[in-house]
């Protein structure tokens, strides 16, 4: 069917040729000759009409294209001329008249099935190049867009080069072996396990990056952090096939979209986006040191201008309290008593609710956590208001040198291990 139809299309175009092969008989070359030098001049010709088509449309796509595109409001044209893809695009349109244009040339149908299968082919060729190349630039223009900088669209793009690669793996086959793209196409139906196989990782960046996208759980931009891959750091790119961490000692990361759905990582962007950064830190006071106070105590204590209101009363209460139920106040261990722990818990509570630097709309609590073999943790928990890391880390250091400085005015003392030096006790945080 195939030489029927160029039979066809060759012998209503073979006047052209035969006016070539008459003029080189009429210059005295024998017909044998003059049958091979037309095909040549022919196409010679062919190729160089076809490369002046060329120079033209990528004079007009490129040059001209490139120069309109600067007087228009949009971004992506501009890209795109970047990135040539007009430049790709203008090289199919001299493909398709030389495909068009080879019965004119040749007489040999051998000749005209291989270079138009020839033609086919380069026509394939640059169509996938230029979807290839018109990805990359989309996927740079959305990146530069500010509803979608944020976004992974990056593998949207990629999965659309991905498919035009593969579809034209199937047109070339069709091409080669002279089949119909949907038999060829139906046939790979068969082989779906091995084509799984070999693209089990596009498959999956795929479905991995749809369900990042789709639920919000990265962008470009967030600052995560992945235990099992080494990443800590901010992410520079969401591909089809790795997201690409740059950590925070200047080191790149990539670590597979799947991992992320599979596993779990922790993104910071919340924080980030909140009113606060968390502080969540323990000193361990060593039970030894805690004590009920006495009254010179409190006497001492209210002249810390945090705690004067609060010593007052808590003793109004518990003064009340012990005369309601009659205690004998000759113990300190009947009735109801304040300790020094209690009164420095209500220190740290005053002091960070009065720091400049403390977000004190979000959650401020000191409390105390289950005692253990190396004493009582008291655990500190608000927000700063500043998320910059620098800073971040120098207001926390302050807010825990002023404690570990303030402790002893309460005659407690910080848990240690025994040390070399000799000292009694060695500051012990965790």
């Amino acid at each position: 069917m195939l030489e029927n139809e160029i039979t066809t299309r060759a012998t209503a175009l073979f006047g052209v040729v035969d006016g070539i092969n008459s003029l080189l008989i009429k210059w005295g070359i024998s017909p044998t000759l003059a049958e091979w030098l037309d095909e040549i001049i022919s196409m010679s010709l062919l190729f160089l009409i076809a490369y002046g088509l060329d120079l033209i449309t990528r004079f007009i796509l490129h040059k001209v294209v490139g120069k309109l595109v600067k007087f228009t409001k949009n971004k992506w044209d501009d890209i795109f001329v970047e990135e040539g893809v007009f430049r790709q695009i203008a090289h199919i349109f001299p493909a398709i008249v030389f495909y068009l244009s080879t019965p004119i040339a040749l007489k040999s149908l051998f000749w005209i099935n291989l270079f138009e299968k020839g033609a086919l082919i380069y026509i394939v060729f640059v169509i996938i190049k230029a979807i290839h190349v018109a990805s990359k630039a989309m996927s740079k223009a959305y990146s530069k867009s500010e509803d979608y900088a944020n976004k992974p669209v990056q593998i949207i793009f990629q999965i659309i080069s991905v498919l035009a690669f593969f579809i034209g793996a199937i047109s070339l086959l069709s091409i080669l072996l002279d089949t119909s793209f949907a038999t060829l196409f139906a046939g790979l139906g068969a082989s779906m396990a091995i084509i799984i196989l070999v693209f089990k990782d596009t498959i999956l960046g795929f479905v991995s990056g749809w369900q990042l996208s789709s639920n919000d759980m990265l962008r470009q931009g967030d600052w995560i952090t992945v235990p099992k891959y080494g990443a800590d750091g901010n992410v520079e790119e969401v591909s089809l096939y790795s997201v690409k961490v740059r950590n925070f000692d200047n080191t790149i990361t990539t670590v597979p979209p799947y991992a992320l759905v599979s596993e779990s990582f922790q993104n910071w962007r919340g924080m980030q986006e909140s009113g606060g950064r968390r502080i969540k830190r323990s000193i361990i006071i060593d039970m030894t040191s805690i004590k009920f106070c006495t009254s010179e105590m409190l006497d001492k204590f209210r002249k810390i201008q945090y705690l004067t209101e609060y010593i007052d009363s808590t003793e109004e209460i518990i003064r009340n309290y012990n005369e309601k139920n009659k205690t004998d106040n000759s113990m300190l261990v009947n009735g109801r008593r304040q300790t020094n722990i209690g009164i420095f818990r209500a220190y740290i509570q005053k002091y960070i609710e009065n720091h400049p630097e403390v977000n004190h709309e979000m959650t401020t609590m000191v409390r105390q956590l289950q005692p253990n073999e190396k004493g009582i943790p008291l655990e500190l928990y608000f927000f700063i208001r500043n998320k910059d890391w620098v800073y971040y880390e120098n207001v926390q250091s302050d807010i825990f040198d002023h404690i570990m400085a303030v402790v002893t005015a309460f005659d407690l003392r910080v848990f240690q291990y025994p040390s070399s030096t000799g000292a009694p006790y060695t500051l012990y945080t965790e």
